[in-house]
């Protein structure tokens, strides 16, 4: 018999909620993947204008280039991190995640759900590890999906001229994973904490807001550059990587880790409140 203190995944439950949230990530997925493949497209167009272009960004103030990733526009890995990793792509992963990890707690304990799966005698440390591991996966499928893209887009819209840097790309996927298993991580843990599903959805949404707009301002003012200390975005940065400039070994150990200890912190929580069921 299994004792609450048991925690490990429920297969039956993971793939019930893989299965109900496919359509979800597969959405996310494909979405960002045809958005690098868009802007892959257009990288030839822009290498062939490349000294008109850089008069014009040569106008724009330091700080600016800075934060939106102007600098490193040279290749196609700085091109694609500038256009698409630096402000769509944190765009894209942070609704993901808030809105999913809302769905996978605090939607269910709101509707009335987790009564009825508590009912299977599924632990709640089994609930809770298990939609956890859902929302991993779910991540981990669209970050997946948006690495093929930009490789499958580089390969056939590319002339070989215009060479990927294979390592670097991977790396500024590799750490913008990790940076959203945070951002999956502190929003999971909020939706452990809720019973009301908007409540939930509102503060992961406007604290991830909060993180995103230090990092922000922190990039355009050298005055508030110790703003960006605050916010996990500061260890993301994908025109740096791309360039080759950026360590993520450090970044990632630290990433990770804040990203397990949240998860983990969920599930402790959610199996010791106490539930309006």
């Amino acid at each position: 018999m299994i004792h609450e203190g048991a925690c490990r995944m429920n297969i039956s439950l993971f793939n019930h909620m893989v299965k109900l949230n496919m359509k979800s990530f597969l959405s996310f997925g494909f979405g960002s993947a045809l958005y690098i493949v868009l802007m892959t497209s257009l990288y030839p167009m822009f290498a062939d204008n490349t000294e008109a272009i850089n008069d014009l960004i040569n106008i724009i103030p330091e700080t600016m280039k800075k934060a939106l990733g102007l600098d490193s526009l040279i290749s196609y890995g700085g091109f694609i991190s500038a256009e698409y990793f630096s402000l769509f792509f944190p765009i894209i992963l942070s609704v993901f995640c808030v809105i999913t990890a809302t769905q996978l707690l605090s939607h269910l304990v709101d509707k009335g759900s987790m009564a009825y799966l508590l009912s299977t005698k599924v632990t709640r440390s089994q609930i809770a590890l298990t939609q956890a591991l859902v929302l991993i996966g779910g991540l981990l499928l669209i970050v997946l999906l948006t690495f093929l893209g930009g490789i499958v887009a580089a390969e056939t819209l590319i002339d070989k001229q215009y060479s990927l840097e294979f390592n670097s790309f991977f790396q500024i996927n590799f750490v913008g994973f990790l940076l959203f298993y945070v951002v999956g991580g502190y929003s999971f843990l909020i939706s452990s904490l809720c019973n009301d599903e908007k409540k939930s959805l509102g503060i992961a949404g406007a604290l991830t807001f909060i993180f995103f707009g230090l990092d922000m301002a922190g990039k355009i003012s050298l005055n508030f550059e110790w703003l960006r200390n605050l916010t996990p975005f500061s260890l993301y940065n994908p025109s740096e990587i791309a360039s080759g400039d950026a360590e993520i070994f450090i970044p990632s150990i630290i990433l990770f880790g804040i990203g397990f200890f949240t998860y983990s912190a969920a599930v402790v929580v959610f199996k010791r409140r106490n539930l309006p069921l």
